[in-house]
């Protein structure tokens, strides 16, 4: 698969979806790799020119050593966009992506056309909360962290599931420092101001079992941009396309369909 050479780093990507069709790009949370989406995309569109990546620290992408900020990440991104000639784009950002979603709006409002942010927050948790979760990483890598991040993301039927078993492998695998940086750059990020700066569609996509960030979280931030739309998936967690791809995807399409944007 490609990696785009952005100079200070070198992304991983992958395209699906043909050259001219609507251009999506969906950013992944922390701990995981493009193939989060993996569930989602048989109940798209196949007329979608969609973008994945996996973020500097990730997956087939250039590990760099922690700490990173928030800065970077949106940079990162930005470079990415620019390489691959990318313009007007649907935003479809999770947790972490889902800050470099709202970063990214703000700085180059020519790259995204419409945003949706999915189980994410202009500030998630506190900066005591990721400097433990950090001290716990390094004492006993990603393992020591993988069942409470696993009861965050996941409803607990679905914990209780065999299909849980390749989420756990996905958090546990992830490079160490890769978390570590993502970690470094959510601790330090409050959006609050720069999310009601915004002024484009915007939709937040929520789970009632969400752990990492409830959907009180989710709608406050949304509520800061003005016209912008909420939707609350029952029964899921963190990962709502996960648990229930087609009502995400049901969602997303509505979204992008009520707004002329195809």
């Amino acid at each position: 698969m490609p990696l785009a050479d952005l100079g200070e780093i070198r992304l991983h990507y992958q395209f699906t979806g043909p050259e001219g069709g609507l251009p999506v790009v969906f950013s992944n949370g922390l701990g995981t790799d493009l193939h989060m989406w993996d569930p989602l995309m048989p109940h798209l569109p196949p007329h979608w020119r969609i973008l994945r990546y996996d973020r500097r620290g990730h997956a087939q992408s250039d590990i760099a050593p922690p700490p990173y900020s928030m800065g970077q990440l949106v940079r990162d991104t930005e470079a990415l966009l620019d390489h691959l000639g990318l313009r007007a784009c649907v935003f479809v950002g999770l947790s972490l992506g889902g800050m470099v979603a709202q970063g990214l709006a703000v700085k180059r409002p020519d790259l995204i056309r419409a945003l949706v942010l999915s189980n994410t927050a202009a500030r998630i948790a506190t900066k005591d909360i990721w400097e433990e979760r950090a001290r716990l990483a390094r004492a006993g890598g990603l393992e020591a962290l993988a069942d409470a991040s696993l009861a965050r993301w996941f409803s607990p039927a679905f914990r209780a599931s065999p299909d849980v078993a390749q989420w756990r492998a996905m958090f546990v695998g992830a490079p160490l420092d890769g978390w570590l940086g993502g970690a470094a750059a959510i601790a330090g990020t409050d959006f609050y101001t720069t999310t009601a700066s915004l002024r484009l569609p915007t939709l937040g996509i929520a789970g009632d079992r969400d752990g990492s960030t409830p959907p009180d979280l989710v709608r406050e931030t949304v509520d800061l941009v003005p016209g912008a739309e909420f939707a609350l998936i029952r029964g899921a967690g963190h990962l709502p396309h996960v648990e229930q791809p087609r009502r995400y995807a049901e969602i997303l399409t509505g979204f992008i369909h009520k707004h002329g944007l195809e």
